[in-house]
């Protein structure tokens, strides 16, 4: 699917419901404003309307069966499982999606969509489970699954093109007695880039999780997130010359080390995020594993990606759901 399909479906998917939407405000202020909570309530509050949401999701341009394609079916009741008129095959509402198999009503997932899509650092799974009524380890499963949508949904996004700012870091802190700086242990590498317009102002954000910032793992990294003739601007650091490698023009900067680097022109957009992705994480998770950092940093550059769509940031998810394959436990818990 082309990207201009693709998005074009995307707001097929969830564009009956902006005519739901109160009051008379358009435009950025309107976006960005985001949807309180009483309006979601309005929206979402009852299990038949979180149901029609899906529907609508999954099926906008009509139901058709998976198995003959014929678009003539009847509802079981009772039971949100749908039956194909001609050859008798059975479609569940939730089937095939992030809530295959759930137990716990939409209403409920939906709250959390809510929650996690409209909090911009995210919410820890403990405050997550008090906001939903659930025990802490029921949250932290919805929380990642709901991640993986976003995961899915980011890796399906035209790479960054452009000027882009490029940036190593790292997640964890430093451990008394312990090594500082690079290859510290407990700490997680991870690459920042930013796409800037001309005017060096920030469109999109990747978050990716590195072994190393080695040249060989930085080829592979370019190749797969950066357009060949980007122009890739980047500190001084030796493994940043591998962006060659996926055709992108480089553009190295030292800029030493100290607080006085994070304050260079060049790269206010990646400091800036860096600066936010860390605050966030700290304040909210206080510590984030390893094997699940790709979800946590996936999950922010998904918000920042989309800052300016707060209002159909819970439609948006909810579309993702429906349209990523079911997560077990088993591959969520393995990161």
């Amino acid at each position: 699917v082309t990207p201009i399909r693709h998005r074009a479906s995307i707001q097929a998917g969830f564009g009956w419901l902006r005519s739901m939407r109160m009051g008379t405000e358009s435009g950025l202020r309107q976006r960005v404003r985001g949807l309180s909570e009483a309006g979601f309530r309005q929206r979402y509050g009852t299990e038949a309307q979180c149901r029609a949401a899906l529907f609508q999701l999954r099926w906008g341009k009509g139901w058709a069966c998976p198995g003959c394609a014929h678009g003539g079916h009847a509802e079981l009741k009772g039971r949100a499982v749908y039956q194909c008129n001609r050859c008798k095959r059975q479609v569940g509402l939730t089937a095939g999606t992030v809530f295959h198999w759930t137990k716990l009503p939409l209403t409920t997932w939906f709250l959390a969509i809510y929650h996690l899509s409209q909090s911009k650092g995210g919410m820890s799974s403990v405050e997550l489970a008090r906001r939903l009524g659930t025990r802490q380890p029921t949250a932290w499963l919805i929380k990642h699954k709901l991640m993986a949508a976003m995961e899915q949904r980011e890796a399906e996004k035209p790479k960054l093109a452009g000027r882009v700012e490029v940036d190593d870091a790292y997640l964890g802190g430093r451990r008394a007695g312990g090594k500082r700086g690079r290859g510290a242990a407990g700490k997680t590498p991870f690459v920042a880039a930013v796409e800037t317009t001309a005017e060096r102002k920030p469109r999109r954000l990747k978050l990716t999780v590195v072994k190393g910032f080695r040249k060989k793992e930085i080829a592979t990294l370019a190749k797969r997130d950066l357009a060949a003739g980007s122009n890739v601007v980047t500190d001084g650091l030796s493994c940043w010359a591998a962006v060659g490698e996926a055709g992108c023009g480089h553009f190295p900067m030292v800029t030493g080390a100290g607080p006085g680097a994070a304050k260079w022109v060049p790269f206010t957009w990646v400091n800036t995020a860096l600066g936010n992705i860390k605050t966030a994480l700290a304040g909210t998770y206080h510590h984030v594993s390893a094997k699940h950092a790709q979800r946590y940093l996936t999950s922010f550059a998904w918000r920042f990606n989309r800052r300016f769509q707060l209002d159909t940031l819970t439609e948006r998810l909810a579309y993702a759901c429906a349209r990523t394959a079911p997560h077990s436990y088993r591959v969520i818990t393995a990161g």
